[in-house]
């Protein structure tokens, strides 16, 4: 999970909770065909062992094979088994540093779930690989949640930790979210859901971060 591409914002895609397995994988397959993806986080959300496991093993072949790295939210007995690249941690910076610890020297380490700029930047303090701005699910509106907009935006300018914002359920979105500096931009029914197109939604979405190429601070 590289920075950037012709330092510019990257895409990063959450697989959804309400879309049939067999469905979701065949959309993960086409969004890769689509363009650049930087990474993929596979939310383990209420599935059980086996099927977690036999979804994010779909993912971390298609995804690793098209250059993007399979980064897995839940159970990290069964990120190892399915060999992904990361592990995104859900709590506090406490199991930021555990983490770290334990993994930091195989996996990507993220987290997210921060609220508030203290919150955040106690998350930061861990020197974590990266910094989620938004929730697994919470891209029930077209647009992106405001405080997470905000929250990136400021988090990109004075910390020098990647983040991901979330973006909005409609690729209109993504603008805004790039908007805010982020290295990172995440959409997850933008691209991911029954009826959509994922392949030129993943194609849409690298025209769009294109044109948000980062400053190098010079004048």
């Amino acid at each position: 999970m590289t920075d950037s591409i012709e330092n510019r914002a990257r895409l990063v895609l959450i697989t959804p909770a309400d879309v049939p397995d067999d469905v979701l994988i065949s959309q993960v397959k086409a969004a890769l065909e689509g363009g650049d993806v930087a990474s993929i986080i596979v939310p383990q959300y209420e599935l059980d062992e086996d099927r977690y496991q036999n979804l994010l093993s779909a993912v971390v072949a298609d995804g690793q094979a098209a250059g993007a790295a399979v980064i897995a939210a839940g159970d990290t007995r069964i990120a190892g088994r399915c060999n992904v690249d990361g592990t995104h941690i859900v709590g506090g910076y406490s199991e930021v540093r555990t983490a770290l610890k334990e993994f930091g020297h195989k996996w990507i380490i993220g987290s997210g779930g921060a609220e508030t700029k203290h919150a955040a930047l106690m998350l930061g303090e861990e020197d974590p690989d990266y910094v989620f701005f938004g929730r697994f699910g919470q891209d029930t509106h077209n647009e992106p949640h405001k405080r997470n907009l905000e929250l990136a935006a400021w988090w990109s300018t004075v910390v020098e930790v990647p983040c991901i914002v979330m973006g909005g359920n409609d690729l209109s979105s993504l603008e805004t979210a790039a908007q805010t500096g982020a290295e990172f931009v995440a959409l997850s029914r933008a691209v991911l859901n029954e009826g959509v197109d994922a392949k030129a939604a993943c194609e849409q979405a690298n025209k769009v971060l294109e044109t948000f190429v980062f400053s190098d601070g010079e004048d």
